[in-house]
């Protein structure tokens, strides 16, 4: 499968991001994107991305444009360091994508990149030509610091004192930083099953495997929580005592709660509880954080000095404003970020545990997985017959024992909504060779058995 530029940057196989490839893409952003002081560079923990890097900082100082080499450092830190620098960014990840893959995702110095942005890139790319020119300064940077610094200072140094909390650090490119950063916060943290090969975790789609062993762990530890995040850092995992993972829309329902949020904006394949919170605006999307990013911007034009935040059903926290922490201010960060909603679940939760202040959320539960190594073009061509033709969907629907379809919601992909209230949400892929399942119920057990029948029922499809 060709690398594919789209929501959440180029991706592709490591074999096919050739440094022509590398280059004809960062030479398209710098010629059709602000990059302000200059452009810093970071990447995760893949043995592809060191290689990928420095193509990507050879590519920027051909153009005669300063480069500031981060090494191996979570996205949200390269996103912050960057924009307090008024600079670009390109960090080197395939995100939760398996390790044979790669991919380059791309800031201005006021945040990701938008959706008319990506557009103007893709034009850009029809001009390769470079003219000669001197190469442009490198240096180094560290972005760790001030990114641990802004959570201390916003949180308190002995805010989660009396927490006893794992790090699952596995191959995420912030594992070290997580567990200084909830130490900092006055936690006692126990690592857990740090990896030397690059292992995918999708936090949105969390293994069997990996729930077993954060259950395991969480009791052979005493854990009162476990966190994580994928490999980039910037999708948040979080379980309870137990073990039990929270989903990461709840974590952004609470994280909003918390910051005193005015408004949210969420794709829709979040958790509908959100709805029945108070906001004053909640505003549904397509699926991607360009998406929530535009619907953020939109509310903020309307409405400037608005309190909006945005997430994503992946854990990933967007802050659109100058929020105040327990202790100290919390600077707005437009970019997903894994660590505010760690942080802030955890000090929301308190004594009591996370698990006892889940359960003050609206009962509306959310599951979701993927079917992998799925051509896109079968899988797009699936949902779009399952979207028009009724026949079709009542044959699909035939496969969940009692349900019946009440409407349709084309928003992004094909979202089923059952008169039992349920929901059974497919979308394809746009940027890897996969088939996305969302359900919604009342308990966590239907869900869930809504999400395992759905996959069965597509693959027999597929």
């Amino acid at each position: 499968m060709a690398p594919k530029f789209g929501t959440s940057g180029l991706r592709g196989r490591v074999t096919d991001l050739t440094p022509a490839l590398v280059q004809a893409y960062v030479v398209a952003f710098l010629r059709a994107c602000p990059t302000g002081t200059g452009v810093f560079v970071a990447r995760d923990l893949r043995d592809s991305s060191p290689q990928i890097a420095a193509d990507v900082i050879a590519a920027v100082q051909a153009m005669g444009v300063a480069v500031h080499d981060c090494g191996a450092v979570p996205t949200p830190a390269l996103a912050l360091a960057a924009m307090r620098a008024g600079a670009g960014a390109v960090m080197v990840t395939g995100s939760h994508i398996p390790a044979d893959r790669n991919g380059l995702k791309f800031y201005t110095p006021v945040g990701e990149i938008t959706k008319a942005e990506e557009a103007a890139i893709l034009a850009a790319r029809a001009q390769q030509d470079i003219a000669p020119t001197p190469p442009g300064r490198l240096t180094t940077a560290d972005p760790a610091p001030d990114f641990m610094t802004r959570y201390v200072t916003a949180f308190g140094a002995s805010v989660l004192s009396g927490q006893r909390i794992g790090v699952w650090s596995h191959s995420a490119v912030g594992r070290d930083l997580l567990i200084e950063t909830l130490g900092a916060l006055g936690a006692e943290v126990v690592e857990i099953a740090r990896a030397a090969q690059f292992i995918p975790i999708d936090t949105e789609a969390v293994s069997a495997e990996a729930r077993a062993l954060l259950t395991r762990a969480a009791a052979e530890h005493r854990l009162d929580a476990i966190a994580s995040t994928d490999g980039d850092g910037d999708r948040p995992l979080l379980a309870d005592a137990t073990g039990q993972v929270i989903p990461g829309d709840i974590l952004g329902q609470m994280t909003a709660q918390m910051l005193g949020a005015q408004a949210v904006v969420t794709p829709i394949s979040s958790n509908s509880g959100v709805m029945d919170l108070g906001f004053a605006q909640v505003i549904r999307t397509r699926i991607g954080s360009p998406f929530v990013i535009e619907g953020m911007a939109g509310l903020q034009a309307q409405k400037p000095g608005l309190k909006v935040v945005g997430y994503e059903a992946n854990g990933g926290f967007l802050l659109g404003f100058d929020a105040q922490g327990p202790c100290g201010p919390l600077p707005a960060l437009m970019t997903r970020d894994s660590h505010l909603p760690i942080i802030a679940s955890l000090v929301l939760a308190g004594s009591g545990g996370l698990a006892a202040r889940v359960a003050q959320e609206p009962q509306r539960f959310t599951a979701a997985d993927r079917l992998s190594d799925v051509p896109t073009q079968r899988t797009a061509a699936l949902v779009a017959r399952l979207s028009t033709d009724r026949a079709a969907q009542a044959a699909f629907l035939s496969g969940f024992a009692g349900e019946a379809l009440a409407q349709i919601d084309l928003t992004d992909g094909l979202r089923l909504i059952l008169h039992s209230g349920r929901v059974v949400h497919l979308r394809p892929s746009g940027n890897a060779p996969e088939l996305r399942l969302y359900t919604e119920a009342e308990t966590p057990a239907i869900a869930t058995a809504l999400r395992d029948t759905g996959l069965t029922l597509l693959r027999a499809s597929l």
